[in-house]
């Protein structure tokens, strides 16, 4: 699916549409159908017209829709940002620089920078930074004018030998040549260092970042999982991947269908059927989805060995749409066969064992087995902390699975203690209203309610609906049974 002028005209019409009274843009639309070129990439990226507008909207609301069309200009960016890279990079002469950003930040999201001093933060979209510290203190300060925001300097120390992201300067290739710019590519990632208030009038603040080394071991971990999860060697795998994982589903249905037309071997085909099986799973259509997983199945094990890794994440998939389907015997089958084959191919505290121990504790759960369950609960949480940073998701994910089995055991004070530790990390790494945290808010009000303490339990589930009544549409079950408990808890009062 190499884009051609096909991908040009289809992203053409769609801009059309979206500026249908708006004759400036329109012009400049057309002057792209007419001239876009892959070498011309940067150019029109940093022109203040839709391309820059709609991508960066794109990207930052995840809108699967504009990412699609723009699939082909958001690469031919990343490539020209390689190419450009590769040519300057010896000019730097492994001397380390520093380059500027100024920008506004929710004060929330300032709050969790300062917490997570230390850690990693990475910026999902295209990163434009100045040489010259002015120019984005004026940005950081423009930002001081709209209510809720901060002003933030991003210092940003920046070591060429040690790179793990391509950058580049734009100046020669740039729609604004007199700026001093470099322009990073996507999904850049830094170390969290001083954070400080520079106005003492104003939330005007500067925090130090510095860009991760490949030998970063925090860094290796997290791109070894991302590149794990993320299969396929095209832009268009990667791209269906990113449909999937924001829910836009029928998008990537689409995508998929149009390569799986495509595909020229069997790999190609077993990855995408895999990837078919996913969506459906995520949909939950159940029955689709094993469909799917098997068809996956049924090619690699033409060609591959029985302990092959590549059969494992099948395997395991297929374990869990039969665990949805309430089938814990089947699904016990299938994640058991995963671990083992994952047993042989990886080392002992892999990433992929923790899934898999959870897996398997997740069936015991589901079965009504808790020794069993918190036995591989426990090995998952093992790895999780020897693995993954103190305050990442999935070592969240861990406490509140061990705590909902010591809930169901009716051991209440452990139950507590791990939701309490699971709800620590999910209030410094995820947004204020995520719909996690609403449910761990529900989880510990629901030890506290039955521990008899009502007034505590009340004021943990109105704190879940708050976060539920802005996350979920109206009407949606989980708001209806958190005001069911919030009932039950005020008559016990």
């Amino acid at each position: 699916m190499e884009h051609g002028q096909d991908a040009v005209q289809e992203l053409v019409t769609f801009c059309q549409k979206q500026y249908p009274s708006n004759k400036k843009e329109l012009k400049i639309i057309e002057e792209f159908r007419r001239n876009y070129n892959p070498t011309a990439a940067i150019w029109w990226y940093t022109r203040q017209c839709f391309t820059y507008n709609m991508l960066n909207k794109a990207l930052r609301t995840l809108d699967g829709d504009i990412i699609i069309r723009m699939g082909f200009f958001l690469c031919d960016v990343h490539r020209q940002i390689e190419q450009l890279h590769s040519k300057q990079v010896s000019g730097y002469h492994g001397k380390i620089f520093t380059v500027f950003r100024g920008q506004g930040l929710p004060k929330g999201d300032l709050k969790k920078l300062v917490k997570s001093k230390g850690g990693l933060v990475s910026f999902n979209n295209f990163l434009s930074t100045s040489k010259v510290r002015n120019v984005s203190l004026g940005f950081a300060k423009d930002a001081l004018e709209t209510a809720d925001l901060a002003g933030v300097l991003f210092q940003m120390t920046i070591d060429p030998t040690v790179s793990s992201t391509p950058f580049a300067s734009i100046r020669e290739v740039s729609y604004f040549q007199a700026e001093e710019e470099i322009l990073f590519s996507m999904h850049t990632v830094f170390r969290i260092g001083d954070v400080r208030q520079i106005d003492k009038e104003n939330p005007l603040y500067e925090v130090d970042l510095k860009l991760t080394s490949d030998d970063d071991e925090q860094l290796r971990e997290l791109t070894a999982r991302i590149r794990e999860e993320v299969s396929g060697s095209t832009g268009w795998y990667r791209m269906g991947k990113l449909l999937l994982q924001i829910g836009q589903f029928n998008k990537a249905e689409e995508l998929y269908m149009a390569l799986l037309q495509q595909a020229s071997d069997d790999s190609d085909r077993a990855y995408i059927y895999h990837q078919l099986g996913w969506l459906k799973s995520d949909q939950g259509q159940y029955k689709e989805a094993a469909s799917f997983y098997e068809k996956s199945l049924e090619i690699k094990r033409k060609t591959l060995p029985e302990d092959h890794p590549s059969l494992a994440p099948t395997y395991s998939n297929i374990g869990q749409v039969y665990n949805h389907m309430g089938d814990y015997s089947k699904a016990l089958e299938f994640y058991e066969k995963s671990h083992k084959i994952k047993e042989i191919a990886l080392p002992p505290n892999h990433p992929s064992l923790a899934t898999s121990y959870n897996n398997i504790g997740q069936v015991y759960d589901n079965m009504g087995d808790y020794s069993k369950a918190l036995e591989f609960y426990e090995k998952t949480l093992e790895i999780d902390k020897k693995t993954l940073p103190q305050n990442h998701p999935s070592l969240a994910t861990s406490y509140n699975n061990i705590g909902l089995v010591y809930k169901n055991m009716g051991d209440y004070s452990k139950a507590l203690e791990f939701h309490e530790k699971s709800h620590q990390i999910y209030e410094i790494a995820l947004p204020a209203n995520h719909p996690l945290l609403a449910t761990s808010y529900n989880n510990i009000a629901w030890v506290y309610r039955n521990m008899g303490d009502y007034k505590k339990a009340l004021e943990l589930y109105k704190k879940a609906l708050v976060i539920k009544q802005i996350s979920l549409p109206p009407g949606h079950p989980s708001i209806k049974s958190v005001k069911n408990s919030i009932e039950y808890v005020e008559k016990k009062l």
